[in-house]
């Protein structure tokens, strides 16, 4: 794979650039589970002095030559190399190493992980995260977590009702995100937790796969999402011991019938 020849030659650069402090590589290849159709990702931390000095679509063009690079909605840079591949570079400086200790989880090995650590900073801070995340554990946060499912899905019937397609679909995309979680908490498939969405027609049942993907419209997608949600739920307030918020789920009920029943009834009202 082309990948492993973008990762040899970013270590390179890594190693060959004396204004570079420490580096860390994260995500698929470091855990182990890199594909063909997955991006290279890096951390690299910087001497504050000479971080001014860094030029980051240079710095992406020493490892490969490079048809965009752009700054994403999060401060990340990221390089498109021919194929199209993406790197993920974080052009940080050593006064963030601290800041890496707030991850809820490396997802790899520290000696997987580190590219290079030249001052001994960074190898403490990374090895002291923990390798996979703290799980939803006690009823309350598993409770937590179906009511931020709940929050999710009646906010897209509602804006659904409205005529707002648009914005119910981004808003059932983040409803899905939680059944996802709902289901791996349920089956004990928790190797993805903090991408649920991960593997997950291999590693969940087909329903889930089927409820959490795109439907030709909000309210068919809404319908199919709480009827997975909706068992899910159950079978996990049935192993903490909860009850069913029994009101509630009348009343989602009654939301998702009235939707599908509208867009049915779209479906079958001719074009003008």
């Amino acid at each position: 794979m082309i990948q492993h020849e973008l990762i040899a030659r970013t270590r390179r650069a890594c190693l060959a650039d004396d204004r570079l402090d420490a580096a860390l590589m994260y995500g698929s290849f470091a855990a182990g589970e890199g594909d063909a159709h997955s991006d290279i990702e890096f951390w690299l931390f910087f001497d504050p002095a000479r971080h001014a000095e860094v030029d980051p679509v240079r710095w992406c063009e020493q490892v490969a030559p490079v048809n965009l690079v752009v700054r994403n909605e999060f401060g990340t840079h990221v390089a498109f190399f021919p194929g199209p591949i993406r790197g993920e570079f974080h052009f940080a400086t050593t006064d963030d190493i601290p800041s890496v200790g707030d991850w809820p989880a490396r997802g790899a090995a520290v000696d997987a992980m580190l590219v290079v650590d030249r001052s001994g900073r960074l190898t403490p801070v990374l090895t002291a995260v923990p390798e996979r995340p703290p799980l939803p554990a006690d009823p309350d946060e598993i409770e937590a977590l179906c009511g931020r499912f709940a929050n999710w899905l009646v906010l897209a019937l509602h804006v659904a009702a409205r005529g707002e397609e648009l914005r119910a679909q981004d808003a059932l995309s983040h409803a899905a995100r939680h059944l996802l979680w709902l289901a791996r908490l349920a089956e004990d498939s928790t190797v993805h937790w903090l991408t649920p969405s991960r593997a997950a027609e291999a590693e969940l049942p087909a329903r889930t796969a089927a409820a959490t993907g795109v439907a030709p419209s909000a309210a068919l997608w809404a319908r199919s999402q709480w009827a997975e949600g909706r068992a899910r739920w159950q079978d996990l307030l049935a192993r903490i011991g909860r009850p069913v918020p029994a009101a509630l789920f009348a009343e989602i009920d009654a939301l998702v019938a009235g939707a599908g029943t509208a867009a049915e009834a779209g479906a079958r009202t001719p074009a003008p």
